[in-house]
């Protein structure tokens, strides 16, 4: 990948303490970004993976704040502002809150819908100018599968996904003309702690017609690609990796 001489194209990932968040952080600061390492609850995970990172010869420091809470947002994302844009916006953080739809309850409802799209326009709005007047930038929703076919119990989960989609779509037509790509990366089952809890290897084997769990560094190889210079004309547009669950 092509990087710009200096300052480092800086990187955020939220919700980097997680296993697929975690893995995307690695690999951007392998290829040169200054990663901004995000976490809500898991500040000390959050902190090793930077420490994980500056051993390896990369940048990276660590933000802390819920992206539910605006307030919170913005005060976190000024004080990086004031260092200079961020050109890189990878919207991983994310929970799901199970439950069939006659027993969903109105929390449930609403804290899924919170994180996983409330929190993309929390943190993305908010950096969208300082990045659009650098006239190059990459932004990535990470969603779902669920989000593109359903799933059984996951109507609040596959509604925030599907919503995601349809906003990378119109996102990207307004930045177009700016040299700033909009995606989604909508994973399948992939090897994490969280998915190790809802899917045992039949299960997998059952519902992957590649018969295995994907890795969380697999998605963060596509990731990278999406956010160099040689995915300059792909914007607009939802990926799946899924081992061929849904096409």
């Amino acid at each position: 990948m092509t990087m710009s001489s200096s300052p480092l194209r800086r990187a955020l990932v939220t919700g980097a303490s997680g296993g697929i968040g975690g893995a995307i952080a690695r690999t951007l600061a392998a290829q040169g970004f200054e990663v901004l390492v995000h976490a809500n609850r898991q500040r000390e995970a959050a902190e090793a993976l930077a420490a994980e990172i500056h051993r390896s010869g990369g940048k990276a420091c660590v933000l802390v704040f819920d992206v539910t809470d605006r307030a919170a947002c913005d005060t976190a994302l000024a004080e990086q502002l004031a260092v200079g844009p961020i050109q890189v916006i990878v919207n991983n953080a994310g929970v799901h809150d199970d439950a069939i739809f006659p027993g969903m309850r109105p929390e449930q409802w609403q804290r899924v819908i919170d994180v996983n799209l409330n929190g993309f326009f929390n943190v993305t709005q908010p950096l969208m100018l300082p990045l659009l007047r650098t006239r190059w930038g990459r932004i990535i929703a990470i969603t779902s599968v669920a989000g593109q076919a359903g799933n059984r119990g996951q109507v609040n989960y596959s509604a925030a996904k599907g919503a995601l989609h349809s906003a990378v779509k119109a996102l990207a037509l307004e930045c177009a003309s700016r040299g700033v790509t909009v995606n989604a990366v909508a994973p399948g089952i992939i090897a994490t702690d969280m998915s190790g809890e809802a899917f045992d290897e039949a299960a997998i084997k059952r519902l992957v017609p590649m018969q295995r769990a994907g890795q969380a560094q697999e998605v963060a190889d596509l990731v990278a690609f999406l956010v160099s210079d040689k995915a300059g004309y792909i914007s607009g547009q939802t990926i799946g990796i899924n081992g061929a669950m849904y096409s």
